[in-house]
């Protein structure tokens, strides 16, 4: 008689296929919250910097996605969700960098990290994915730990409200992106996702840059490394990233992974820049450590873009669209 599988034969076999793309995000997580130190040193207009952040990193882009398709053109593959995916994410920089401006950067980070709450509520609606009571739990500490993060220089006035507007609008832009990033996922690769969409969200931005700011050009050589920097580690190293992760896992749990930003910014500023890191602010940091791990994974979702009903012989790898 052949012996039963082991109980933790078969955890192990659920968990792995997700393991790649778990780190993947936390890794891409990482890098995009380095993000705010390279703004600071870009020598170059907010805008102007979210500009270069993408526009700079569209040939290794380029080169990832004609990786995947090999002699498949590149004009193919435009889907609605794509598009929508780099239009949403120009709106996010836009209006991120105006809220910086226009309010405190406090008042502006906490707002923006209202984003999980729409994708967790636009989840069920818009992709059909269920979300779990161990999501909305796990969104509630890490609310409560960017609260935490940024609580002492929280402050509220007349004077912060239209920026405080434009950090709320931030949050639904990049909610809308992380789910317009997950529906594009079905049947193309990350970098096809990722370098079409930064087509659509460089054009988008060097518009607003042009319009808005007369500095394009960094005059040294720090400006520039650090222009570089934001192309390759918060854009195609750390947007790549979570476009990868967004073909294996659902777009509530990702959401929540990006919370992470903050616990990086905050600890690379008080290590390069030398910011003081309070007793508050790690509180935050663990608070948001426990509220991802209450809100992991605990089986694969269904495929990406394809509702629960489809064949599963009909499914697409989102990372091999050639094959099924």
């Amino acid at each position: 008689m052949n012996n039963p599988t082991p109980r933790s034969a078969t955890r192990t076999s659920v968990a792995n296929p997700m393991l790649l793309p778990i780190a993947a995000l936390v890794t891409g997580a990482i890098a995009m919250g380095i993000s705010p130190v390279f703004v600071r040193l870009a020598e170059v207009g907010p805008f102007t910097s979210a500009f270069w952040r993408v526009f700079a990193a569209l040939p290794f882009l380029w080169v990832w996605a004609s990786l995947e398709t090999g002699s498949k053109p590149l004009r193919d593959g435009w889907s609605p969700s794509v598009v929508l995916a780099g239009a949403f994410f120009a709106g996010d920089l836009f209006f991120w960098h105006l809220a910086i401006f226009n309010t405190s950067i406090a008042n502006a980070t906490f707002l923006a990290t209202m984003a999980p709450v729409w994708v967790l509520l636009g989840s069920g609606i818009i992709l059909k994915e269920r979300v779990t009571h161990a999501m909305w739990l796990g969104l509630a500490f890490c609310l409560a730990g960017a609260g935490a993060l940024v609580g002492s220089n929280l402050s509220l006035g007349p004077g912060k409200l239209t920026g405080d507007f434009y950090g709320l609008v931030t949050s639904l832009f990049l909610g809308a992106y992380i789910m317009a990033t997950r529906r594009g996922r079905a049947g193309i690769g990350p970098g096809g996702l990722m370098f079409r969409s930064a087509v659509v969200t460089a054009t988008l931005l060097l518009l607003a840059a042009l319009s808005l700011e007369n500095r394009f050009l960094p005059e040294t050589l720090q400006g520039v490394l650090a222009l570089a920097g934001l192309a390759l580690l918060a854009h195609a190293a750390g947007q790549g990233l979570l476009a990868y992760s967004l073909g294996h896992l659902t777009a509530g749990f990702s959401a929540l992974v990006i919370f992470l930003e903050a616990v990086v910014a905050a600890a690379f500023a008080w290590a390069a820049l030398g910011e003081a890191l309070t007793i508050l602010q790690t509180i935050g940091g663990l608070l948001i450590l426990g509220g991802i791990w209450i809100a992991r994974p605990v089986s694969p979702p269904d495929r990406v873009g394809l509702p629960c009903t489809t064949p599963k012989a009909e499914a697409v790898d989102p990372d091999n669209p050639k094959r099924p």
